[in-house]
């Protein structure tokens, strides 16, 4: 025992590596020869252009020959710049008392520009800098002072936004943009320093610059790295910010000479150097191998796949498959902290293992204020909402509006609820672990998400909602516990232990938690308790996948005691994920070469898995991203075939049959299932900054409006059908009118639409007769007597 405790302290022990994951490899290109001295390079509609005053090249496709494009007319053939991101390119040039811009874009055998508006006024020293979502131009006034600018690069027509000037009056030695914001490199008090935009925050200190940035040598590299050429004791090196640690990291493999002139290159840089007569010209790229699984990493995986398919398998072999109370609702049977324990699996999927981490990482723990904020709502739906829901023994939730309203209501709610759990949910909890799968084995994301998609959808349907149910409580010890030996695998490894993994944090705000201001535009305390009230109070009853499992316990007491369990680990297990966020950034911010900048920041904790833990571990790992995936994967496929079958087959179908019933689930969950992967596939080909955020608003935007209906018919006695049909299509329209101007946060969406519904819905059936059928134990106000 002795001897295996040693073993497990040097396993822990293993010193973490400290060489970089993404050396440079450069590649030299044909010398391009000029007189003129080059003003710049880009890459303009694929094609790699230098350009002098008056002249201008491109590199042949076969990278061997360049040829002479011909002048724009428009642009004068002196005194211009060069602004370019990798894709785009513009042409800033100042000439009779006014600066102007032109867009470039080749034409066959010449270069052609689309002017833009001028600028307000005339600027020297002029940098610019483009991403998606902005184009900023910077440079000092006649008066001496900075002056910068901003404007929209879809709308190249529209006028000039003032930016405020950056603080002091240097001026600016690069500039680089990252989506909306502005980073500037300025001199101050002999040293140089990193500043930081955006229109939220305003300027900020972004941290000293470890040498001299080369002027004009900035870009934008993947969701969160700057690169840059930088000149130190060592020579000119490039090197990377991290926006968000702060921390500068140099990438190996390539020299250059501080005199080159940089652009941006597909994942990397293009240089260009004097020679005399001529310009040397190469580039260098970010090498990025794949972390590929050790062997004892895949038996943990496929011991793990194996005993989820052996739990669908027995239950397929014992449960008789023609009753569609034992397939839907796990013959009413299930114990109240086997439900509670399944609640907590489905509502922390890959989004939970994968997004809150990442979240966490860029940001702080903000967000969970929603998991301490639930706690009380769940409350109210433990003691009201479930156990009169559960005592209707229904198997479809929206079962409950047929009864209070109309089957017309029941089937617009259920396919509202079923285009959701596709839509905002699968595709999400299908795309994350692939991506973290990708990054692990080298795998691509799309054979990753076939191949899990397929996997859940094999179990899911042999075994029904108890094989759901029971594959959730050991998927939940099985990522908690993966879970709980990051934090405390990267804590071990710091220098300072659990003092410099506090201190870390506390200094980067790294645990702030509470924002108590009414800015409607950020994610605060008030957000969450609507977002509660609403995503939790009142649309609760409408989640077939969380209310399937309460329907699945013995009786409306057990199902009440399970949304307690649900609640008792809701906390805890909130702050270890939004923990492992918090350790990331400790562990980055000490050593930042170990990132991959081309990386998305939703692919931080699967880097740190492939990249750092030791083989073993990171199989177990895997399987917890397995586990957060196919636990919520499988209730929501399960959910959404009860749903087809329930509220569709059964109604809709002239010889319906139990056994028909069952048959048709099995087939409509591989359908979902399959529809679901798409979607993931669809979802692939975006480069989307948080997928947790997208998650979030697309719930909202689908899912609000027919949850009100629950709380008109729950809470009032005098909603009637036709004003909450009217209710239910105001609110969807209305939100997304209000998405399509982007009012609010995304967080409100869901409590926007869900009130809209709720307001509209109740003043609309005052218009109508009141309902005359009884609402006993339909309402909270008139409950039956428990079973």
């Amino acid at each position: 025992m002795f001897r295996l405790y040693l073993f497990c302290l040097a396993w822990l022990a293993l010193p973490l590596h400290a060489e970089s994951l993404t050396p440079l490899r450069s590649v030299s290109l044909p010398p391009l020869e000029s007189a003129q001295p080059v003003a710049g390079l880009a890459v303009i509609d694929g094609q790699t252009v230098a350009v002098a005053p008056g002249h201008a090249w491109r590199l042949d496709n076969a990278g061997k020959v360049w040829a002479a494009l011909a002048w724009p007319t428009a642009v004068p053939a002196e005194n211009v710049a060069v602004i370019q991101d990798g894709t785009r390119a513009y042409l800033l040039w100042s000439i009779e008392g006014h600066s102007a811009l032109a867009e470039l874009h080749l034409r066959d055998d010449r270069l052609d520009a689309n002017t833009l508006p001028p600028l307000p006024e005339p600027i020297s020293d002029a940098r610019g800098a483009i991403s998606t979502d902005a184009l900023f131009v910077a440079g000092m006034a006649a008066d001496g002072k900075p002056r910068a600018w901003q404007a929209n690069p879809a709308d190249p027509r529209a006028s000039w936004k003032a930016v405020p000037a950056w603080p002091g009056n240097a001026p600016a030695r690069t500039l680089v943009a990252r989506s909306q914001d502005l980073f500037v490199s300025v001199e101050a008090n002999g040293a140089e320093h990193l500043l930081r935009w955006s229109a939220a925050k305003g300027w900020s200190e972004a941290g000293a610059v470890p040498g001299e940035i080369v002027p004009g040598s900035g870009r934008a590299l993947g969701q969160a790295h700057l690169l840059y050429l930088v000149r130190s004791a060592e020579g000119v090196r490039p090197m990377t910010y991290h926006s968000i640690t702060g921390s500068w990291a140099v990438l190996p493999g390539t020299s250059i000479a501080g005199n080159a002139l940089m652009a941006a290159w597909p994942d990397g840089l293009l240089w260009a150097q004097p020679d005399g007569t001529h310009y040397t010209v190469s580039a260098a790229q970010l090498q990025t191998g794949k972390l590929l699984l050790k062997w004892l990493d895949w038996i943990v995986i496929l011991v793990y796949l194996a005993g989820m398919f052996g739990i669908g398998l027995y239950f397929y072999i014992r449960e008789k498959r023609n009753s569609t109370a034992n397939f839907f609702v796990g013959g009413r049977s299930i114990p109240f902290w086997a439900a509670g324990v399944s609640l907590y699996a489905a509502n922390t999927s890959s989004i939970s293992f994968i997004a809150i981490p990442a979240k966490a990482f860029e940001s702080n723990w903000q967000y969970l204020t929603n998991n301490l904020i639930a706690v009380l709502g769940l409350a109210f739906v433990a003691v009201w909402i479930v156990p009169l829901l559960r005592r209707l023994d229904l198997m479809s939730v929206f079962s409950y509006l047929e009864t209070r309203f109309h089957p017309a209501i029941r089937m617009l709610a259920s396919a509202l609820c079923i285009v959701t759990q596709i839509g905002s949910r699968m595709s999400v909890i299908l795309f994350l672990p692939a991506l973290a799968i990708a990054t692990i084995t080298g795998i691509s994301v799309t054979v990753s998400v076939v191949l899990m998609g397929v996997f859940t959808i094999i179990y899911t349907a042999m075994g029904g909602m108890k094989a759901v149910i029971w594959t959730d409580f050991v998927q939940v010890i099985v990522k908690m516990g993966g879970a709980l030996f990051v934090i405390g695998f990267i804590v071990w490894h710091l220098h300072g232990g659990l003092g410099e993994f506090m201190h870390t944090a506390t200094v980067n705000h790294k645990m702030h938690l509470l924002d108590f201001s009414f800015d409607m535009t950020k994610a605060t305390v008030w957000g969450f308790v609507f977002l509660v009230l609403f995503d939790v109070v009142l649309t609760f009853p409408k989640d077939q996948v969380l209310m399937q499992r309460t329907l699945s316990t013995e009786s409306d007491k057990e199902a009440g005691r399970s949304i307690w369990m649900f609640a008792a680990i809701m906390i805890p297990g909130g702050f270890v994920f939004y923990l492992i966020g918090t350790a990331l950034f400790v562990f980055y911010k000490a050593n930042p070469e170990r990132m991959n900048p081309l990386l998305p920041i939703d692919a931080t904790f699967p880097l740190f898995i492939a990249a750092e833990l030791p083989m073993g571990v990171t199989g177990l790992i895997i399987a917890g991203i397995f586990a957060a995936a196919m636990a919520t994967l499988s209730g929501i496929m399960n959910s959404v075939a009860t749903l087809i079958s329930v509220d569709f087959y059964e109604k809709l179908a002239k010889h319906s049959s139990p056994k028909k019933s069952v048959l048709m689930a099995e087939i409509m969950t591989v359908v979902v299932g399959l529809v679901g992967i798409c979607t993931a596939l669809l979802l692939s080909r975006f480069d989307i900054h948080s997928l947790f955020d997208v998650s979030i608003e697309l719930a909202g935007l689908l899912g609000g409006g027919f949850a009100g209906a629950y709380t008109l018919g729950m809470f009032t006695r005098r909603a009637n059908s036709p004003g909450v049909a009217i209710g239910i299509g105001s609110s969807i329209v209305l939100t997304l009118i209000a998405w399509s101007f982007h009012l609010v946060h995304p967080y409100f969406y869901l409590a926007i639409s869900i009130l809209l519904c709720i307001v509209i819905g109740y003043l609309a059936s005052l218009l109508f007769p009141a309902p005359t059928r009884s609402l006993e134990g339909l309402t909270i106000y008139s409950r039956s007597p428990s079973k």
